[in-house]
């Protein structure tokens, strides 16, 4: 089913020009349309859409050692609850936390990189509050983490 995920304020990257409105249209894993909620309401008219307060834009890559949990799978979903959907190869070598990231679909990279929506590229988004809280996590397309 595609879904459109809506916010106050869209960002393609963290250090790209706001778009007020601004929303994408997730299919499957995969970004379908990047544009105003008007635009994609008018293109895909059957899409269900879930509005969030905040800026929606690219899933981080956490960085740094996972948070300490009582098991690999609650330690990659520490990340997630932080608005990440990568975390780096050097700190996931502890046992069971690559099987973990893969079962949630979080990738593990070999190094940092740049976090973009771009359209046919992986639905991997965030959303963050005023205060830079996560208030959603979308990782290859499936809603992961919402703060309630």
């Amino acid at each position: 089913m595609l879904t459109i995920h809506a916010a106050d304020e869209f960002r393609a990257g963290w250090d790209a020009e706001p778009v007020e409105g601004g929303a994408v249209a997730v299919e499957g894993a995969r970004v379908a349309a990047v544009g105003t909620l008007a635009e994609l309401e008018r293109r895909f008219p059957h899409a269900r859409v879930r509005r969030w307060p905040g800026v929606l834009g690219p899933a981080r890559v956490h960085d740094g050692p996972l948070p300490d949990a009582p098991s690999p799978r609650e330690r990659v979903h520490a990340v997630l609850k932080l608005g990440a959907t990568a975390v780096l190869a050097g700190h996931a070598d502890a046992p069971g936390l690559r099987e973990a990231a893969a079962r949630n679909d979080v990738a593990v990279l070999a190094g940092p990189r740049p976090a973009a929506v771009v359209e046919g590229g992986r639905a991997d988004l965030a959303v963050f509050d005023d205060g830079g809280a996560c208030l959603a996590t979308v990782c290859a397309g499936r809603l992961v983490h919402r703060r309630r």
